[in-house]
């Protein structure tokens, strides 16, 4: 393991030219980053998790109650064994073929196995109040974790004049400001990384897990080889905006639409000026052209470049998503995260008992219309179906 370790800590390869690890141990008059920092990140990461665990149950929780965030969740499906069965067994999108077979095996109309499936698919998904607890939570991390980088920032000459980044580079003291910092966002990342699977999915999840990886990566990188100052300034870039998002989020769960539009439309605004303007001009630009200039290129920076990049592709994607999320305000008159797993309140149908063809039938030739019998039940209402 120690050969292995060595290995991959290549200096020649991590490191400028002429500059060793030993350069770079912490002494009485300096300290400098160092790997075994990073080990504290698991336990703070489990700490992380049970923190917002406790958060979510008794202060998430009794604040969405008491701003009457409706607790229900989506309306279950009738009891149905076979359709059950070929629901987990099988398939939740079931086709046309499938259909017909269910409706000649069942004795009911396609469209009324149709709704069941789609009632059955929305039981899966969770309550606005869960929804709520979890965006009450990650906005009040976001909050916190971007204020305290935004007043790092602020005492920072570097972040107007990227090039100070790499002034006496690599032999910059680490202050215990920028360690807690960077120790709490990798914590964070880490802990993210396995609540994702257990936190509310939506569409974006494989890319939003691409994210995480890579944010743990760099991190741990930068960490390493004493990037920190382009590193402060690019987490708080993206810590900016993050805690707009789950405010817009909340503010649609209570139903202030008004209040949510208006925070949707900052994010969007935010998010572009951070993510397409600044990470770019500064972020970018720093790595890619003002380093090897202050100090000469050396091989690892092509990883960091090439994740740098990384980010910047999954920022023009979530910018795509933003822009289809305002068109869609624009036409409809209301915001949404188009990232959302759950549809609008339109979904819930009406709760009625499924027909058989035979009565559809009947009802059919007897002209029966409004909201009784079969017709009743197939036009009451149009719901969306699962992105």
């Amino acid at each position: 393991m120690a050969g292995i370790l060595a290995w991959f800590w290549n200096e020649r390869f991590w490191l400028p030219h002429n500059v060793t690890w030993a350069d770079l141990k912490s002494t009485e008059e300096a300290t400098f980053p160092q790997v075994e920092d990073l080990y504290l990140a698991f336990p703070l990461a489990f700490c992380i998790f049970m923190i917002r665990m406790v958060f979510e149950r008794f202060i998430a929780k009794p604040c969405a109650l008491g701003l009457k965030v409706q607790a229900n969740g989506p309306r279950k499906a009738q009891p149905n064994a076979i359709l059950e069965k070929v629901f987990t067994a099988i398939t939740k999108h079931p086709d046309e073929k499938r259909l017909e077979g269910l409706s000649k095996q069942l004795d009911w109309d396609v469209r009324s196995i149709q709704r069941w499936f789609r009632q059955r698919r929305n039981q899966e998904k969770p309550s606005t109040l869960r929804r709520f607890c979890e965006s009450l939570w990650r906005f009040t991390f976001y909050l916190y974790i971007f204020t305290y980088g935004a007043r790092l920032l602020k005492k920072s000459p570097w972040v107007w004049n990227t090039r100070l980044c790499w002034t006496g580079y690599p032999y910059q003291p680490l202050m215990p400001e920028m360690h807690y910092y960077y120790i709490l966002q990798l914590s964070y990342y880490w802990s993210l990384m396995f609540s994702q699977f257990i936190d509310i999915k939506r569409k974006d999840f494989t890319i939003m897990f691409t994210h995480h990886i890579i944010a743990v990566i760099l991190i741990t990188l930068s960490y390493t080889v004493n990037f920190i100052r382009v590193g402060v300034l690019t987490m708080c870039l993206h810590d900016v905006v993050d805690s707009v998002l789950e405010a817009a989020k909340m503010a649609n769960y209570c139903k202030c639409q008004k209040l949510c539009d208006f925070l949707f439309l900052s994010f969007a605004v935010i998010f572009m000026i951070t993510r397409l303007g600044l990470y770019p001009l500064w972020v970018l630009n720093t790595t890619i052209f003002e380093l090897p200039e202050a100090v000469g290129g050396f091989p690892s920076l092509t990883i960091f470049i090439i994740l740098l990049l990384v980010l910047q592709v999954l920022h023009c994607f979530w910018s795509y998503l933003i822009v289809k999320a305002a068109y869609k305000a624009i036409l409809k008159g209301k915001a949404k995260d188009d990232r959302s797993d759950i549809e609008s309140s339109s979904d819930e149908e009406p709760t009625t008992a499924p027909h058989s063809k035979t009565s559809h039938s009947s009802a059919t030739t007897n002209g029966t219309s409004g909201t009784n019998g079969t017709n009743g039940y197939l036009t009451g209402g149009n719901s969306a179906e699962e992105h």
